[in-house]
């Protein structure tokens, strides 16, 4: 791994940079949002508003990548990420935040694709399932480490507006000079809607509740902080507990997929996770509880996300698989567009709690539909496709890398 590192040290340090980014923006508007009196209706619609811009974004900026190329994509899109950072505290107005949330949503999934573009093609298939690993653990250190800078500044004040705005710039620096040409790119159409269904129900289910757990943990977690009357060391270390959840469990749990059956894993770690969320919703815990919960909030829902892709996987033929997961991601980003308004809704109608009651419902939802689709599906083949530790913030692009990495590990054993 070490060797790998050496040789994409550049591209991923720009990567950790523009995680850094947008970690930090998106725990710092939650903050910014009570300190500008918006309800909290108004900043779940800011919220939602990201993820409809990365929904569109991941639709359009394969063809803009085609038409005019890498380079110019990625600067275009980094020059208004930057803006946009900027912009936030000059205009405090909600209607605004909304319009500038889809502008960012979209800026960041076109900038995730061409740099993941740019991390695949650098690497070989020898070396590419080492870098996919340290491409989720540089994520998960990058949102971490931005909230320890929210601790830094006054967020009622343009500092902390201007730090993510420079650290996006930054990350543009070794990704353009440490890779010379830009790789050639192609994306895979995705399955209708039809035929993922029909291959696996419950993955497709599965993917549209995980989107609305995911969009409220990255977007609702900071207006609950501020609901909560948390102080921004706290919030921040709240937050951060989240993903140290998602990096730590992961592969413990991706070892157990790959060795029982995957239907029995997502139903107990669905049932776990709404027991887990129930307890802060009936009972008002202690702080030090709450990063528990954090923990394993973020422990048992990153890992379903890869999961259930893999699930599904082991329904489709091989060359079905790449464009399964893109149909896929599709059916959980529309999941996460409608996340933090159902979780605002909540959170106005009973308080700081529905927060977790929004996300234990998911959770029980999707724990009881597995246990339906078992009766309904009583034979589960062999595991044909391997579980890959993956981010729900990856583009289509680490998916199909991780997919051909496992395809050409099959071929070669």
């Amino acid at each position: 791994m070490i060797k790998v590192f050496s040789s994409t040290w550049a591209l991923l340090l720009g990567l950790m940079l523009l995680m850094l980014g947008n970690g930090m923006q998106g725990t710092l508007l939650g903050i910014r949002g009570a300190i500008e009196h918006f309800t909290t209706t108004q900043m779940s619609i800011v919220m939602s508003a990201y993820f409809l811009g990365f929904l569109f974004g991941s639709r359009l900026a394969p063809e803009m990548i085609r038409r005019v190329g890498h380079v110019r994509v990625f600067a275009a899109l980094g020059s208004m990420i930057s803006a946009v950072l900027i912009l936030y505290a000059a205009v405090p107005d909600w209607m605004a935040w909304t319009l500038m949330r889809v502008l960012i949503g979209f800026s960041f999934s076109g900038v995730y694709i061409t740099a993941e573009s740019w991390l695949n093609n650098a690497s070989t298939n020898e070396t590419r399932g080492q870098a996919l690993s340290l491409y989720l653990i540089v994520q998960m250190i990058g949102i971490i480490a931005a909230q320890v800078l929210l601790n830094f500044a006054d967020p009622s004040g343009y500092i902390l507006f201007v730090i993510p705005s420079v650290l996006v710039s930054l990350a543009f620096t070794p990704i353009l000079l440490a890779i010379s040409p830009a790789p050639a790119f192609e994306s895979t159409k995705p399955l209708n809607f039809k035929q993922l269904y029909s291959a696996s129900p419950l993955g497709c289910v599965g993917m549209f509740l995980l989107g609305g757990v995911f969009s409220a943990q990255f977007g609702m977690a900071a207006v609950w902080g501020t609901q909560a009357e948390l102080n921004i060391r706290d919030l921040s270390v709240f937050v951060a507990s989240i993903y140290v959840g998602g990096l730590v469990l992961q592969f413990p749990i991706g070892w157990l997929s790959d060795r029982m059956d995957r239907r029995k894993l997502i139903l107990g770690l669905s049932a776990a996770g709404a027991v887990v969320l129930t307890v802060p919703v009936v009972i008002d815990v202690p702080y030090l509880f709450l990063l528990v919960v954090g923990v394993l909030m973020g422990g048992i829902s990153n890992p379903l996300y890869s999961l259930l892709l893999a699930y599904v996987n082991d329904y489709l033929d091989k060359s079905d698989m790449a464009s399964a997961s893109a149909g896929l991601m599709f059916i959980n980003g529309l999941g996460a567009i409608s996340g933090p308004i159902i979780t605002g809704w909540m959170m106005g109608a009973i308080g700081p709690s529905g927060f977790f009651l929004f996300m234990a419902i998911i959770f029980a939802v999707l724990a009881s539909y597995a246990a339906w689709r078992m009766t309904q599906r009583r034979v589960t083949p062999d595991a044909s496709s391997t579980y890959t530790a993956l981010s729900p913030t990856a583009s289509a692009v680490t998916v199909e890398a991780a997919l051909e990495r496992h395809e050409n590990d099959a071929e070669s054993s």
